[in-house]
């Protein structure tokens, strides 16, 4: 089984089913229009798997994250690392802080879902990607495990050969990745990503 960090479209987002996300979407408007901004209803709907058209995103977190963690702790604060890596749910737009729901999220053993804002996490993936010198061949789309495929396979071929960071810790590296592109396709496609 494992975590898998996926984007959802709007059936699944709004879906009432078991499986959808459908309470978590109708908590996290409540809350919004509590905050006095708009919901969030502008979801894309699901588009027919094509490899490398970055319309879909779906990453397994296999590797450990000991290193990752600890390259976490060097370059940013505890509340930064809680927003990067913390969250639940990741939604395209701007949010001042974090918003937690009282939903079970069946992830980190928390009867809560944190929700948290692509445009927040992307400075700091962006910021522990420069600090690695994470090498520009990472893939850019994770449509089917492109970035697990990529450092199990080609990453260290081409470790092999470059300098940076990044080489030192391929399990560290690829959670930078991961991060990094999750935020660029939640904003990308206006679409959530969430953990499951």
């Amino acid at each position: 089984m494992g975590v898998y960090l996926v984007s959802v479209g709007a059936e699944e987002w709004f879906g009432e089913e078991e499986d959808g996300w459908g309470e978590v979407a109708s908590a996290l408007n409540a809350e919004l229009r509590r905050r006095g901004l708009p919901p969030y209803e502008d979801v894309p709907p699901e588009t027919d798997f094509a490899a490398g058209s970055g319309q879909a995103f779906e990453e397994k977190l296999t590797p450990s994250m000991t290193g990752f963690l600890a390259l976490c702790e060097t370059h940013l604060s505890q509340e930064e690392s809680e927003i990067l890596c913390g969250w639940t749910v990741l939604v395209p737009f701007s949010l001042d802080e974090e918003i937690w729901l009282p939903i079970d999220s069946g992830y980190h053993d928390s009867e809560s879902t944190m929700v948290v804002g692509a445009p927040q996490v992307l400075p700091l993936a962006e910021k522990l990607a420069a600090a690695i010198e994470l090498p520009p061949e990472t893939p850019a789309t994770c449509d089917n495990l492109d970035v697990s495929m990529w450092f199990r396979e080609q990453a260290k071929e081409l470790a092999t050969t470059r300098t940076g960071l990044w080489v030192t810790d391929l399990d560290a590296a690829f959670y930078v990745a991961l991060f990094l592109r999750a935020a660029q396709h939640s904003i990308r496609r206006g679409c959530p990503i969430v953990c499951t």
